[in-house]
């Protein structure tokens, strides 16, 4: 499978970066093993990052990924794989899941995300039905999917402190559901295992927790290799009280903004990119690239009119937002056709068991691409983000997409340690 084109290859410092990663890669896989001895990682993870040419930075880490659909079908028995031993590790005698999803039976493209995780447990020695919170299905319903394969939802049923479905008594649930709108009662309390754990959900979660995690994270790989630690870690601030109605707390906005601003300028002209620094302002809780704008100076946030007040004041569900990230913007000097791109990399357990380009032909390089419009392009990582470097082999280059699964993994790391801090800290779940 083709490689998708890189126009950031022959850019300057990125290459700097990705040689001190590739020379660098037995003292990172050693750094890697010891930290997934010491942490409990998520069971799977996804993460959107952006690749400028002079930087090679995160941007968002989804704990409940939805796009497994999009991934190369032939790296499955990757997830396969690395799904064995996510599940022996946090159920070592499961036999059977419940899959809890989300509640959009009319987006095909996530029924069809759903069909391939349940092919991959199936395929990984599990039994796995697919239970629903929907209350309108009261019986097992057959959807047909575009692909001409059937999946089958049918209604949870609660048993004292156990979730199933009729005849179906799960060891362990699985939710594909990121709890925006809270931790459901019928979930609570259960005897079962729930991976993700409640507290991954949104009702918990804030990218404001993630990020300075991977702050921590980021600084000590940093001095591994001995790299700038902003050249892997986008500079964010987080202000709450937010209404953007009302305008209440937008001051908060344009200062940090400003001093994100301030301090990216400094930092573009010390490694001479040409440039205009943005910012990227997000609710600080929720995905489906909703609540998100991009700023040039603070004081932009001062002239919103109605309809992108409206657009930052609710994400997923309807839900209001009241805090926000303020993250600097990383560009995007990926492209595919000409179209704007950039990875998603997919994670079970520590292993990276593929990815894919999002590509937006409708966005710039400053934006969001996570928006409608945009679709998607499998990334071939058997032979790019599984092996560091194959320049002893005949023709070939330094592995490019290395740098993608190490980046990658440094998210995930960050994800262990914001939910053991979110463990430690989840008294009313």
């Amino acid at each position: 499978m083709p490689i998708p084109h890189l126009s950031t290859a022959l850019r300057g410092p990125i290459l700097d970066l990705e040689n001190r990663i590739l020379n660098a890669m037995p003292a990172i896989e050693h750094w890697f093993r010891g930290k997934w001895r010491d942490h409990t990682v998520p069971v799977y993870c996804s993460v959107d990052l952006r690749n400028s040419g002079f930087k090679l930075a995160p941007v968002d880490t989804n704990l409940f990924p939805g796009g497994f659909n999009n991934l190369n079908p032939e790296f499955i028995p990757l997830c396969v794989q690395a799904m064995m031993v996510a599940v022996e590790k946090i159920c070592p005698d499961a036999h059977s899941i419940l899959l809890i999803p989300e509640n959009h039976t009319r987006n095909t493209f996530y029924l069809q995300n759903l069909a391939t995780l349940q092919n991959i447990m199936r395929h990984a020695g599990m039994h796995v039905r697919i239970g629903t919170l929907l209350p309108e299905i009261t019986a097992a319903t057959e959807i047909d999917l575009p692909d001409g394969n059937k999946l089958t939802l049918e209604p949870i049923v609660r048993k004292n402190n156990r979730l199933g479905v009729a005849n179906f008594d799960p060891c362990t649930v699985l939710l594909n559901n990121d709890l925006s709108m809270g931790v459901p009662e019928i979930l609570q309390n259960l005897d079962q295992v729930v991976i993700p754990p409640l507290h991954a959900g949104w009702s918990t979660r804030r990218k404001s927790r993630h990020f300075s995690a991977y702050d921590n994270v980021a600084q000590e790989f940093a001095e591994l290799i001995d790299i700038d630690p902003w050249l892997i870690n986008p500079r964010f601030a987080s202000c709450g009280k937010i209404n953007f109605q009302k305008k209440d707390g937008v001051d908060c906005i344009a200062s940090a903004a400003n001093d994100i601003l301030s301090e990216l300028k400094e930092k573009y002209a010390q490694y001479g990119v040409k440039e205009k620094p943005f910012i990227i302002v997000k609710a600080d809780a929720g995905t489906y690239g909703m609540g998100i704008m991009t700023l040039k100076d603070g004081a932009d946030v001062y002239t919103l009119n109605r309809k992108q007040r409206n657009k930052m004041s609710v994400v997923k569900e309807g839900l209001q937002v009241s805090n926000v990230l303020v993250q600097e913007g990383v560009y995007t000097f990926e492209s595919i056709n000409q179209a704007v791109a950039e990875p998603v990399i997919y994670m079970i357990d520590h292993y990276v068991v593929g990815g894919f380009y999002r590509v937006h032909t409708g966005r710039a390089i400053d934006e969001n691409l996570n928006a409608p419009g945009m679709h998607f392009v499998p990334l071939a990582f058997e032979t790019t983000c599984l092996l560091p470097d194959r320049a002893a082999l005949p023709d070939s280059t330094p592995n490019r997409f290395y740098a993608y699964g190490v980046v990658a993994r440094l998210a995930l790391l960050a994800a262990a340690l914001e939910l053991e801090h979110n463990d430690i800290n989840k008294g009313h779940l």
